[in-house]
């Protein structure tokens, strides 16, 4: 068996941190991580980040829902996370696509209207046609009105909470659809942030 061959489970993976500024980050993070519904996904907290398995829909749900409730703190909040599909080997928890495609966490009430800002970047890996996936999603981000601009290493999302994830959600799902067999995408969020918003270019 090749031991460097992609996997072939489509279970989706995203491992990812969330940042609060506050001396109360404990509390911020632990009460986002109860506050929301996790049973159609694999699930796992250790002393550095959070990672999350199961179907793509869950996985976007979850991790959405769990930064939205961080950020409705109100201090600025910033959501760190790789996404993953096709990694070798990746079949743990293969029990959780099984579940069907109804979201848990789809009411977020006045947490959904949170303005955000992202950064984002797809590595489709094993195919020669990368780029015209990435550029593609970059164009879907167009038509959605979220995109941003063009920084290095990373293309801008900005938009409602809900807005923005719904175009990572998108841009990550399209892509699987496309000839690459291992899938990542990175993705920094800030929410409530001091800093003026720079010019993208």
């Amino acid at each position: 068996m090749n031991e460097l061959a992609c996997g072939t489970s489509r279970i989706v993976g995203c491992r990812f941190s969330v940042f609060p500024m506050t001396d109360r980050f404990v509390e911020v993070i632990v009460g986002a991580l109860e506050s929301v519904h996790t049973d159609k996904v694999w699930i796992h907290t250790d002393d550095v980040s959070t990672c999350v398995r199961g179907r793509a829909e869950h996985v976007f749900d979850v991790t959405r829902a769990i930064f939205a409730h961080a950020a409705a703190s109100g201090v600025h909040t910033v959501f760190n996370g790789t996404y993953s599909i096709g990694c070798p080997g990746d079949t743990d928890a293969d029990v959780y696509m099984s579940e069907d495609s109804g979201v848990l966490n789809s009411e977020l009430g006045p947490h959904a209207d949170i303005e955000t800002a992202c950064q984002f970047a797809l590595y489709p890996l094993g195919t020669e046609h990368y780029m015209d996936i990435i550029y593609g999603e970059v164009q879907r981000a167009k038509e959605k009105g979220t995109f941003g601009g063009s920084v290095h290493y990373a293309s801008r999302l900005d938009g409602t909470l809900t807005r923005v994830f719904e175009s990572l959600e998108d841009a990550f799902k399209h892509a699987i659809q496309t000839d690459t067999s291992h899938l990542v995408m990175t993705a920094v969020v800030s929410a409530h942030s001091p800093s003026p918003k720079q010019n993208s270019v």
